[in-house]
């Protein structure tokens, strides 16, 4: 029976009912001991200095000590590592598999090495200290045969690796199938998340049928707010509840082109706008955002990135510094300066590193004494960093007790029936969304606009089933919003097709001379004097007569 635990209760939210926070109280009350662990594993976290359970560890060291499969989700750095570490550990001390075993009796699979590398530290330090006979081994699919069978021989009692490098040993020989059928007993996915967006989808679906009924599996996976603030903000763009035009700032390059990708799948056209791009693409794009070729500009705010990479170059070689100079410029800046024209809502992707960045990228909306509007995406596990920033805006912004609800609410055009019914299409689009679309995105962008600057839009055509949302799926009180804010936009004279097709009716006109030149002048004169004709103009008719008769003479 497999048990979920979706984000477990935090004692820092005053929201809560009172009986769910006398619950939760209690059970953050609790210690290691009273959660069943080893003494041998309690004196291991002395050592390290933890002297008490994280909520995560609190709800599913005892699930899993039970035997249960669980799927638990939450935020960076809550503890989830030794959640599911300590009560491995425990069953291995208790039951003995090495003389039945011919393989591995745990194997825990994460997406990257460093991740890989992380937790076999973990694993190491443990066992050590708590001086057990158990062996832990790491496996990259950069090894070669000879290296993953010493590796394996014994064999271990614990295996951490990637789902390609277990695809490797099976298809090496190195581990048999039948072997893992009889000895596997834990099968824990760390980062499950990470692990299906990050290509190992097909490795994953390799090693299932060789995974034994009795086996224990543990997924274990941080909250993605990323993946959530994908949906708030394809809810607000797709069901039109902001004005146009929308400025959207994020914090990292490759968030915008993973931003980028994901909208244009839902037939949302929108442009990045970086430091990476060369500058007078950057002038370009402005430009045409100016003159409302686009109505979604999508700009990295990497105020605090430079400052890392400022840092870090006092200590980096002269070639490192040139290599630095080259990739980013650091003279860009999107959030100060710049004149953004007609922009109706600015939408913070990503939280800004301080309070003056918020009152800055919120600047480039409702200037000149026009109207705008500034949405911030927020969710329920957030960063403790993000949180603080997000605390020290609302008391920057007005008094927290009162006056602080003029400036900073809750969007009040977004229901939460109208989200969830977009849900499973956002997901199952953000999964596609991969790490390595994303790297060729960028790479592809960038070369293109070296090449071409005019080549800012994307040409793909988004397919016909996302590009419009059904009637189905909308909320009645979202879609009246919507109405809503369509009449507010026509009110405004904010329609910006005419202008579009009219300035490239004139475009077309007054197109390059040396292009356009013909020779056919002479026809055009004499269709025109044909239409004359026929039209009974006598002047043109004296025209012609004095022409023929010259000819003649």
């Amino acid at each position: 029976m497999a048990e979920t635990l979706d984000n477990p209760p935090n004692s820092k939210n005053p929201k809560n009912d009172e009986p769910q926070q006398e619950q939760q109280d209690d059970d953050e009350e609790k210690t290691f001991e009273e959660l069943g662990l080893d003494p041998r594993l309690i004196r291991a976290l002395t050592k390290k200095g933890i002297s008490a359970p994280t909520p995560i560890q609190t709800y599913a060291i005892p699930l899993i000590m039970e035997g249960k499969d669980v799927v638990a989700r939450a935020k960076t750095g809550s503890g989830k590592t030794y959640a599911y570490l300590l009560p491995l550990l425990q069953k291995l001390f208790s039951e003995c598999y090495s003389a039945r075993k011919n393989c591995p009796g745990a194997f825990v699979l994460v997406p990257t090495r460093e991740l890989c590398q992380q937790v076999y530290a973990e694993v190491s330090l443990l066992i050590e200290a708590c001086r057990v006979q158990l062996k832990v081994v790491q496996l990259t699919s950069s090894m070669p045969a000879s290296d993953l069978r010493a590796a394996l021989a014994g064999p271990p009692d614990i295996l951490v690796s990637t789902p390609a490098c277990i695809s490797t040993c099976l298809s090496a020989d190195v581990l048999q199938a039948k072997s893992i059928q009889d000895s596997l007993s834990f099968l824990v996915l760390d980062e499950a998340d990470l692990l299906l967006s990050y290509g190992y989808e097909d490795d994953l679906k390799a090693l299932v049928p060789h995974v034994p009924r009795r086996c224990q599996c543990l997924l274990m996976s941080a909250t993605s707010s990323t993946h959530d603030k994908l949906l708030y903000i394809l809810a607000l763009l797709k069901l039109a509840l902001v004005q146009k035009k929308v400025l959207i700032f994020v914090n990292r390059i490759d968030m915008g082109y993973r931003l980028r990708l994901f909208l244009e799948q839902f037939g949302i056209k929108s442009v990045v706008l970086n430091a990476e791009l060369p500058q007078n693409s950057r002038l370009h794009i402005l430009e045409e955002f100016n003159a409302g070729l686009f109505d979604y500009l999508i700009a990295t705010d990497e105020g605090q990135t430079k400052e890392q990479v400022n840092g870090e170059s006092h200590a980096a070689s002269k070639k490192s510094k040139k290599r630095l100079r080259q990739k980013l410029d650091a003279e860009f800046g999107v959030v100060r300066g710049i004149d953004f024209k007609n922009v109706y809502t600015v939408i913070n992707f990503e939280m800004p590193q301080d309070v003056a960045g918020y009152v800055h990228r919120i600047g480039r909306t409702g200037r000149a004494f026009s109207t705008g509007a500034s949405v911030s995406l927020s969710c329920k596990q957030v960063s403790s960093d993000e949180m603080e920033i997000f605390e020290e805006i609302k008391i920057t912004m007005g008094d927290v007790s009162e006056d602080s609800s003029n400036f900073i609410a809750p969007f009040p055009l977004l229901t939460k029936n109208a989200v969830e019914s977009l849900r499973y299409r956002a997901e199952d689009v953000a999964r596609c969304v991969t790490k390595i679309a994303v790297r060729e995105a960028r790479a592809q962008d960038l070369r293109n606009e070296i090449l071409n600057s005019e080549k800012v839009l994307s040409k793909k055509p988004a397919p016909a089933h996302l590009k419009a949302v059904p009637e189905y799926l909308m909320d009645a009180t979202t879609k009246e919003a919507s109405k809503i804010v369509k009449l507010a936009r026509a009110a405004m004279g904010t329609n910006r097709s005419n202008r579009r097709n009219s300035s490239k009716g004139r475009n077309r006109k007054s197109g390059d001379p040396l292009k356009t030149f013909s020779a056919e002048g002479p026809k055009k004169s004499r269709k025109s004097g044909m239409k004359r004709k026929d039209g009974e103009n006598g002047d043109s008719g004296r025209k012609k007569q004095r022409k023929k008769a010259s000819y003649v003479d």
